[in-house]
């Protein structure tokens, strides 16, 4: 009988590691897929005169110098407001509120926003920021379209991030004379990094991949702006991901759309690895 039983343990074991396993190799098949078959379509139409011009119609020229920068502007406005505000509400959550009834319901609702579709993020920020505040189609108005679409996903994820730490690193810090605020910032925040770098990299990854909402605040201009040209706030300008959508649907031009989409792919990863590093340099950093 017990035989019997041992049998049964291990084929359901057995089963459900096959399925997890299949089940792994199946994403990984895909991912490799996905990837290697936009660079294998991308990088071929990549040039040094698509990255550093902009598009003309007068030259028959196609450029999308302006697109990156417009996206790099975007990621770097979009992480300076949503960092601070979403680590902050994370921290307040974990160790000020004591109403465990509002957290619970702060978390139902960050977690509801998180799920709702970019494009009524797009039409909210028309009417809130390109409308009621009078910043027009703009990248300021796009950044904090994505500020009040990022902001769930910061807020979880440093909160859980912020749980995992020990309690008995709180207590150790208050122990040896501590304030709250400094046990905080010197032993609680460093401790977490690691969930404050991922909130980052998710929500650099939202940045990078949105299209919808930026139609509708941040326009689809191609000029160059900025340190380059003309004052940037109130300046309307495409990302990557809407040029990838004006090449791809409106114009036809795949070879571009692909080119666009491998671009986007190594943004992403260099911007990834960076956070990564800094991530590093500031944990060896707290342990000097």
């Amino acid at each position: 009988m017990k035989d019997k039983v041992k049998c049964k343990r291990k084929l359901k074991d057995f089963i459900l590691k096959l399925c997890m396993y299949l089940s792994a190799t199946i994403i990984v098949i895909f991912l490799v897929g996905l990837i290697g078959y936009i660079l294998y379509r991308g990088l071929g139409n990549i040039s040094f005169k698509l990255i550093s011009t902009k598009p003309s119609l007068v030259r028959e020229t196609i450029g999308i110098l302006p697109n990156i920068l417009n996206t790099l502007y975007i990621v770097i406005m979009t992480l300076l407001v949503v960092l601070p505000i979403g680590v902050g509400a994370a921290v307040y959550l974990n160790e000020y509120a004591k109403n465990k009834k509002l957290v619970r319901a702060i978390e139902v609702a960050t977690e509801t926003l998180a799920g709702i579709p970019s494009i009524i993020y797009g039409l909210v920020g028309m009417l809130i920021f390109v409308q009621f505040f009078s910043l027009g189609t703009s990248l300021v108005a796009g950044a904090l379209t994505l500020v009040i679409m990022t902001l769930p996903t910061i807020i979880r994820t440093v909160q859980e991030s912020l749980k995992t730490v020990p309690d008995s690193y709180r207590e150790g810090s208050l122990a040896l004379g501590s304030g709250k605020w400094r046990m905080i910032r010197t032993v609680v925040l460093p401790s977490s990094i690691d969930g404050i770098v991922t909130g980052c990299i998710l929500s650099i990854g939202r940045i990078v991949g949105e299209s919808a909402a930026l139609l509708f605040t941040a326009g689809m201009a191609n000029e160059l702006i900025g340190i380059l040209n003309a004052p940037m706030p109130n300046q309307a300008g495409s990302t990557l991901t809407v040029a990838l959508y004006m090449y791809a649907k409106e114009r036809g031009e795949f070879d571009i759309a692909f080119a666009i989409a491998a671009i986007l792919l190594i943004l992403t990863f260099v911007i990834n690895m960076a956070a990564k590093i800094t991530a590093k340099f500031l944990k060896k950093e707290e342990q000097k």
